[in-house]
């Protein structure tokens, strides 16, 4: 029996409950866990926006842990050794999308934190398949948002293409990471916060965003592509006003308010809005190595694990620069 904090349905707040762990089996690992980042994706787990979820629950997909049991088919990994635990927690391997290198579409793809027990616990069961070694050089709290906010940030980089000036709505776990690679391939970066956020704003000039305003503001000089991190429909219209023909607006969150509508002319030009679906583990093993090469900053604040309710709040009302950290 393991200390979790666990969500006993949807829209209810997380209980401090004794789990218990089975040993570990086939492809197994049991990880004690280091810490566990607290992603806008447990808040829509929790608001009931993600269908179905497995309850009562163990959110946290942004694991640091230590191995220690394997199962018997482990090869990859020792106990002692320190891994990450992504979201994608298991595919089919059999599907088209499997097979063509797109795993992130598995129709029957498995989750951390959502159909499978995450990491706001004391331990957990991980597959070792999907699991990652933990970047080397960083503490358990300052690697543990590169699981899931700096996979998604590079993720939808990649998929905005080579823009030389690039805007991000939102500035938050997500962004704060992404910025960072983004410059490394010399992108200028115009950074978007919520309208007033002046605090958020100088954190984003910070890491070198060469301008940021609100989001009700219009970029100094047109953009080639945005990325949205702010779940919030009514921005695709305002990203699509901002880049210029042939740009890109890239949609990184897993769930969306509704998009309103907005005039053709908005879209005309050869403008392309698209969506960024989960990960793979290509993604993870390509930004780790970046990450580790580039010595990625991530700014976090460390909770309590008894105090994940809190930390979520704070997520919840915008009260966080950098990314909120559970520490069992």
């Amino acid at each position: 029996m393991v200390r979790a904090m666990v969500l006993p349905q949807v829209r209810a707040s997380l209980e401090p409950r004794e789990v218990s762990l089975e040993e570990p089996k086939g492809f197994e690992l049991r990880l004690r866990v280091a810490a566990c980042g607290v992603c806008r994706t447990d808040l829509h787990v929790v608001d009931g926006e993600l269908p179905q979820p497995r309850v009562p629950l163990v959110l946290g997909h942004e694991v640091i842990g230590t191995v220690e049991a394997t199962g018997p088919d482990v090869t990859r990994f020792r106990p002692g050794d320190r891994v990450g635990v992504p979201w994608l927690a298991w595919t089919c391997g059999e599907c088209a999308y499997c097979l063509t290198g797109r795993e992130n579409l598995c129709d029957r793809a498995e989750f951390t934190g959502y159909t499978r027990n995450g990491g706001y616990a004391e331990e957990m069961i991980a597959d070792s398949r999907y699991t990652l070694p933990a970047p080397p050089g960083m503490t358990p709290s300052a690697a543990a948002p590169l699981m899931c906010a700096g996979l998604i940030g590079y993720r939808a980089l990649r998929l905005a293409g080579e823009a030389r000036r690039i805007g991000f709505y939102g500035f938050g776990a997500s962004a704060h990471l992404t910025v960072q690679p983004a410059l490394a391939r010399g992108q200028r970066v115009f950074a978007f916060t919520r309208p007033g956020d002046t605090d958020g704003q100088t954190f984003a000039r910070e890491l070198g965003a060469e301008w940021a305003g609100g989001s009700d503001q219009a970029p100094p000089e047109p953009l080639d592509a945005a990325i949205l991190f702010a779940p919030v429909g009514a921005l695709v219209p305002t990203a699509l006003r901002a880049v210029s023909k042939g740009g890109t607006v890239v949609c990184a969150g897993i769930h969306m308010s509704d998009i309103p509508s907005f005039p053709y002319d908005l879209l005309w030009g050869e403008r392309v809005v698209r969506s960024v679906a989960n990960l793979t583990r290509r993604d993870g093993e390509e930004f780790l190595t970046l990450a580790s090469r580039l010595k990625i900053r991530s700014v976090t604040e460390p909770y309590p694990l008894a105090q994940a309710n809190e930390a979520l709040a704070a997520l919840r009302e915008g009260r966080l620069h950098g990314a909120a950290v559970l520490i069992p």
